[in-house]
């Protein structure tokens, strides 16, 4: 697979770990703390597994700057869809806004290519 494209598609994989280990608890707010920590950092530690490489393969192509880039956008996009397909919660103009102003910042980023 092209260094191009693989540190997305792996950033895209260890984003869903992530989000659900950052966020997934909160369907179960009676579940302990302790327990949601403990939850949330084994699934952390698949998230690792995914990003490293990304970054590591990425890194022939992108420059960390690029791949930061590329890590918040893919997390914004995946984070949308879990709130809104997961969480049920709804997605609001002014969060629309914030992730376009976001995703402006992005384009000036890799404008400098």
């Amino acid at each position: 697979m092209s260094p191009k494209l693989a540190p997305i598609l792996l950033l895209v994989a260890s984003n869903v770990f992530m989000t659900f280990a950052w966020y997934g608890h909160l369907k179960y707010k009676s579940s302990p703390l302790w327990l949601a920590v403990l939850a949330s950092w084994s699934i952390a530690f698949f998230e690792y597994w995914l990003a490293v490489p990304a970054n590591r393969i990425g890194h022939q192509v992108y420059s960390a700057a690029e791949l930061k880039t590329l890590q918040e956008v893919i997390t914004l996009l995946v984070f949308a869809g879990f709130s809104v397909l997961y969480l049920k919660e709804p997605m609001g103009w002014n969060h629309l806004v914030g992730f376009a102003l976001i995703a402006a910042g992005a384009f000036f980023i890799f404008s400098g290519r």
